[in-house]
């Protein structure tokens, strides 16, 4: 045949034959397909049967005479060029052999899939999914299509669909002519993923750029209302190194509201599909099991490593996938090159930094890491585009490809539907602008017409602020930076940051806060949780039960939750060494908890009570230390990341360490086996008084400077009436840091400072270096100049 091709035949060389979309699907069906990732057949009407097109109706003069002139970013006058320019190549009858090939090939696809085979009509570009253009969502897909004369006409709609507005706008953008851009058509077997989930992956972290992870998205139903932004999707990451090492697990996952979901409606071919609103009960669950999440993970591996090794350099990969409801299966429906996070080049660090406050108006899912402020512009619908004005934030339900000229010109965006791999979160990236995304109800909550600040650069979640708030851009030229002999390693607790903050220049995490995530992601007490029948507030028990409704026990629901916050900061920084600090909540913050006042007594001074160290093998709260333990390990042997250093706070006595050592061997985690190490925080004065006894039963001390020095001074550092008493730079407390690093040199074993002292006080990092410590644990914010320092004063000391 001359205008068809079926998957079979092409590949990644045909781009200019059939376009970048199904040059990738022919390339996956031929070269993956063996390896055991699926894909729908289907065949590719080529660039040439559309250039015939023009050439037997003669409508190139035609479509110049629409076209040349045109001004882009006059909205009104593109929207009324392209509008002629699709009716003219609409109006044009498909000539008759052209007609017969389409009709052959949907023929010889009934034979494979049966009779009740309904097809997507899909546009494929011969200048789309390039390395450095994605032309995503530029050109129309017509869904679930069945019968020759819906086909037909579906393919003129594609044609046609050459000339949408935003393809228009875009092509001039890039600098693509568009005489010289051809389209062709993909025509493939739908998935029933309305009968399952659908979604978007990519084979890094969209928002950083960490290439270690495969980001998955999921909802209910046909993937266009991801693509789209109709939806906020599940969300679910797997880590790349430890599966490729045989550790199948889940690394984290967010689950979206998911509140519409697109399945087929009957009719002609503008409504092959339609929205429904999803039962609640789907809402409150995950869309994909995780066997199916580690199957697409497996996919995205595979196909990654296949066009790496074709072009011949790492090239991560932005795909579409789809669960079969028939059958049950997993397939792909797309794949091309990820053109925004991957063409970051340079070692230019860029940091933004709010330095001040403002109300909080609305907050969503963050697209980037930037702030930007402006104008709020509330637009509904496309007749409102021409109200949009240069540096304004468009502030909208969701955004299509249609909106892509205002888009252009916008400081930031908002939308109240979407996740991160929506088309506004797309654009977003591709401009270089902050987006915050399923900001739910931000058209009534943020005033148009008023100044704003938008906000992503405070982790995962982005944040809209009334008011143009100050903020600061600090920008930092990496390439010549050295690594000083002083390892400079970094205090994290919040695993939202961690593959944005794994960027800076470090040596891995000196001190990750297992607290800061039972009190963000899990928010219940852990004795609670095994023990709802102790709980005395039904209320409190209903809330319990709701939480963890969706997790097969409350014990599962604390072990997961922790084990992928956990999991995710090892990841971020693998193979660095992470050092993470089992729980230190005083017994006040336990019972600040969910559940937490009928497990906790009251204490006079919790700063000295029962916490660190004393309560893990204690009657009352060892079955909480278990979990912990359990959590660990899950992320040690299950996800692979035996980077995870194990650290106890507030050890008092040697005969509490050994008792804690002994319970955690109870509970799988035995030091030296499995290469575990073991560190202790040295915080209290008996822990260097008693160091040489201490190092026996650990590898490696963190001084914790805060406690030390409150334990040395007597000084309570919560007590603002004698904060002026309360100093780590004391002569005294100087005197233990150095016995402490001098007994760990004896004892051949780590040293390390993870306390608040060296961000605070550049003479505090100074005097450690000076004393030959192996380690400093810094805020995020003050990890470049602090390793500046450290290089300036090596190089004075000759080391």
């Amino acid at each position: 045949m001359e205008y068809i091709r079926f998957f079979a035949e092409i590949g990644i060389g045909d781009l200019a034959l059939v376009g970048g979309k199904n040059a990738s699907l022919g390339e996956m069906y031929r070269a993956l397909r063996p390896l055991g990732v699926l894909i729908p057949n289907g065949f590719a009407i080529t660039a040439h049967a559309y250039r015939d097109l023009l050439d037997r109706h003669q409508a190139w003069p035609k479509l110049h005479k629409i076209l040349d002139g045109l001004q882009p970013h006059q909205v009104e006058d593109l929207a009324r060029r392209g509008k002629a320019a699709r009716e003219l190549i609409y109006s044009l009858e498909l000539p008759d052999q052209l007609q017969d090939e389409i009709l052959a090939a949907y023929a010889r696809l009934r034979e494979e899939y049966g009779d009740n085979l309904s097809l997507a009509i899909r546009s494929s570009a011969t200048a789309e999914d390039l390395p450095t253009a994605s032309f995503a969502g530029q050109q129309d897909t017509y869904l679930n299509i069945s019968g020759e004369a819906d086909l037909l006409d579906a393919c003129r709609r594609c044609f046609a669909s050459l000339f949408t507005d935003r393809a228009i706008h875009y092509r001039m953008d890039e600098g693509f002519d568009h005489f010289h851009v051809a389209l062709s058509i993909g025509v493939m077997k739908m998935v029933r993923s309305d009968l399952a989930s659908s979604g978007v992956m990519f084979s890094l972290d969209t928002e950083t750029g960490f290439r270690d992870v495969i980001f998955i998205t999921s909802s209910y139903g046909l993937g266009e209302n991801v693509v789209q932004g109709s939806v906020n999707p599940d969300e679910f990451y797997v880590f790349k190194s430890g599966f490729r090492r045989g550790k199948r697990a889940v690394l984290r996952r967010v689950l979206g509201s998911k509140k519409l979901k697109m399945v087929y409606a009957n009719g002609s071919t503008h409504h092959g599909v339609r929205n429904i609103a999803t039962k609640a009960a789907e809402q409150q669950r995950f869309s994909l099991a995780d066997e199916d999440i580690l199957t697409l993970a497996d996919y995205a591996i595979k196909i990654e490593e296949h066009y790496s090794k074709q072009i011949g350099e790492d090239r991560p990969m932005d795909m579409e996938w789809a669960k079969d409801g028939e059958d049950g299966q997993l397939y792909i429906v797309q794949a091309r090159p990820e053109t925004v996070a991957s063409q970051r080049k340079g070692q230019i660090l860029q940091e933004f930094y709010l330095r001040e406050r403002g109300t909080a108006l609305a907050n969503g899912r963050a697209v980037g890491s930037k702030i930007a402020t402006g104008p709020a512009r509330h637009i509904a619908t496309l007749e409102e585009l021409h109200y949009f004005q240069p540096g304004e934030i468009l502030v909208a339900d969701n955004t299509t490809p249609d909106w892509e000229p205002i888009m252009k010109l916008a400081a930031g965006i908002v939308t109240e539907r979407g996740g991160r791999t929506c088309h506004a979160a797309i654009i977003a990236r591709e401009l270089g602008i902050p987006a915050v995304v399923g900001a739910e109800d931000a058209m009534s909550k943020i005033p148009d017409g008023e100044p704003a600040t938008i906000s992503c650069a405070e982790g995962e979640v982005g944040n809209v602020y009334a008011g143009a708030l100050r903020f600061d851009i600090v920008e930092t030229d990496l390439s010549g930076l050295a690594r000083p002999k002083t390892e400079i390693m970094m205090n994290l607790g919040d695993p939202e940051l961690a593959f944005q903050l794994q960027a800076l220049p470090n040596d891995g995490v000196g001190l990750a806060r297992m607290e800061f995530i039972i009190a963000n992601a899990i928010k219940i007490h852990p004795l609670a949780l095994l023990h709802p029948e102790r709980i005395t507030d039904d209320k409190v028990r209903r809330e319990i039960k709701k939480r963890t409704a969706e997790y097969p026990s409350p014990e599962e629901y604390f072990v997961q939750r922790l084990s992928e916050g956990v999991g995710t900061i090892a990841a971020a920084f693998y193979p660095r060494p992470v050092v993470l600090r089992t729980s230190d909540f005083k017994s006040n913050e336990y019972a600040a908890l969910i559940g937490g006042s009928d497990f906790e007594l009251q204490e006079e001074n919790p700063m000295l009570g029962f916490r660190g160290a004393s309560r893990y093998a204690h009657p009352n709260y060892k079955e909480g230390f278990r979990l912990e333990c359990r959590a660990i390990r899950r992320v040690r042997e299950e996800m692979g990341l035996d980077n995870i250093i194990v650290m106890l706070p507030f050890v008092r006595r040697v005969e509490e360490a050994d008792a804690v050592l002994a319970k955690m061997a109870e509970f799988g985690l035995r030091r030296g086996e499995n290469g575990l190490q073991v560190y202790a925080m040295c915080e209290v004065p008996s822990n260097v008084l008693l160091i040489d006894e201490f190092a026996k039963r650990f590898d490696g001390f963190s001084i914790g400077s805060n406690d030390l020095t409150q334990l040395a001074l007597g000084v309570d550092r919560d007590s603002a009436v004698v904060a002026f008493d309360y100093d780590e730079r004391d002569p005294a407390v100087k005197v233990l840091i150095r016995q402490a690093v001098e007994g760990c040199q004896r004892n051949h074993i780590h040293s390390g400072l993870c306390g608040q002292a060296p961000s605070d006080y550049p003479e505090m990092a100074e005097y450690l270096v000076r004393l030959g410590i192996d380690s400093i644990s810094l805020n995020p914010d003050t990890i470049l100049a602090t390793t500046r320092q450290v290089l300036e004063l090596e190089r004075s000391l000759h080391r």
